[in-house]
């Protein structure tokens, strides 16, 4: 997942880069010594690979546009990516959303780089606030 436009903007190069590797024709004097079937599965590789940069590009780009207003939180675990899709989609980089905390720029990127794995219950739960999340959710006992 990106989650800030330094990631966006490495992933739209790594895409890039990919894009041109799979349009240009490999030299005859290197293509003759890889099998034909090698050859198709790195090229197969880098397609696989493309479309998932591709993906995530997108997925960036719809959300820092305001087309995506509804986050899928479907279990606890589901929580930190909604805090930073929520955050992405309210327009808020990292540093304004630290600055509404009251926290330095480099504690939200940490917190984000681990998926909020070290942020209190609390911190979570003043992070949606800021950010104007509301969360539904349904608790049950497993059985």
């Amino acid at each position: 997942m990106i989650k800030n436009q330094r990631q966006y903007g490495v992933t739209k190069t790594q895409a890039s880069k990919l894009a041109e590797a799979l349009t240009r024709e490999p030299r005859p004097s290197a293509a003759s010594k890889v099998h034909p079937l090698l050859r198709k599965a790195q090229t197969d590789a880098l397609r696989s690979q493309l479309a998932d940069l591709q993906t995530e590009i997108k997925q960036y780009e719809a959300l820092r546009s305001g087309k995506r207003t509804k986050l899928a939180v479907d279990s606890i675990d589901d929580l930190p990516r909604a805090l930073i899709q929520g955050r992405i989609a309210s327009g808020l980089t990292q540093k304004e959303l630290a600055e509404r905390l009251g926290l330095k720029e480099q504690q939200i990127q940490r917190y984000e780089a681990t998926n909020y794995a070290a942020a209190s219950l609390a911190r979570v739960c003043e992070v949606a606030k800021s950010l104007g999340l509301k969360v539904k959710a349904e608790a049950s006992v497993a059985s």
